[in-house]
């Protein structure tokens, strides 16, 4: 094997990793409550769309969303955002990926947790000079809509 073939096969690993750590840091960071390193796994003006809840452009609306009345009190109250491992393709400086992210949350009466949401996730990412960075994350609910089904064929297409 040439050294250019190693080197090749190295970057495509690192970039492997790279982004499947920058996916399984969003819910340590959503779920801490920091809106701001939340923010960061975006672009300047990446999004994320997680309807019917709302779209958020840029790293303002995005940590403004982590730091909201809204999740500050989900999270307060017990609560979990729990991403699977990521589906990962990258074609050079562009990658996609795909996971599922289930969002639990504390029953104090019943004494358990529960699954409030369930969704289908794909992630469009951008090499960066500083790393990848998310530019668009789309999430779907698993609720038997076509979109959510739609994400997930897409990640079974070789």
């Amino acid at each position: 094997m040439r050294a250019t073939d190693l080197a090749q096969r190295l970057r495509a690993l690192e970039d492997q990793t790279a982004i499947g750590q920058l996916v399984a840091r969003y819910g340590p960071a959503a779920d801490s409550g920091d809106g701001d390193a939340v923010a960061r796994l975006w672009t300047d003006d990446g999004t994320y769309e997680a309807p019917p809840h709302g779209v958020w452009t840029g790293h303002d609306e995005i940590a403004g969303m982590i730091d909201g009345s809204g999740h500050q009190t989900a999270i307060t109250g017990g609560a979990a955002h729990v991403l699977t491992a990521p589906v990962i393709t990258v074609d050079g400086d562009e990658a996609r990926a795909w996971n599922y992210a289930l969002h639990l949350r504390w029953d104090p009466e019943q004494h358990r947790f529960w699954v409030f949401r369930l969704s289908a996730n794909t992630w469009h990412l951008r090499r960066q000079p500083d790393g990848w960075r998310v530019v668009r994350r789309v999430n779907r609910n698993l609720d038997g809509a076509p979109e959510a089904r739609a994400i997930l064929q897409a990640s079974v297409v070789e």
